[in-house]
């Protein structure tokens, strides 16, 4: 099965719908991840504020892989992202916040 995911607010609920296909409550994805079951709450409502690579690991643990594909160019017309910055090191960033990746026990 396909996810599509164009927008923070679709990973949210497919990150949700993939925890809840595996027969995980959000302790028990934190178990596996070594987070606490708040943080897997967090994560779930805002999937921007953790950083790609911890995103690719709560895939992992859900059984996801990613896989990009090109969209043919009409569609990739009608999408609108929100504005992107770059900072001075090259990175880029979504405006105009900063992720906290930290938990309040010091995991991401």
């Amino acid at each position: 099965m396909s996810y599509i995911v164009q927008i923070p607010s679709q990973l949210s609920s497919h990150l949700r719908a993939l925890r809840k296909a595996k027969g995980l409550s959000q302790a028990d994805l934190g178990v596996r991840l070594g987070l606490s079951q708040a943080r897997i709450a967090r994560i779930e409502g805002d999937p921007s504020s953790i950083s790609v690579e911890q995103l690719l690991r709560v895939l992992s643990a859900l059984g996801v892989r990613v896989s990009l594909e090109l969209l043919p160019s009409e569609d990739a017309a009608d999408i609108t992202l929100p504005p992107m910055t770059s900072s001075s090191t090259g990175t880029i960033s979504k405006s105009p916040t900063t992720p906290d990746t930290t938990d309040e026990d010091g995991d991401w």
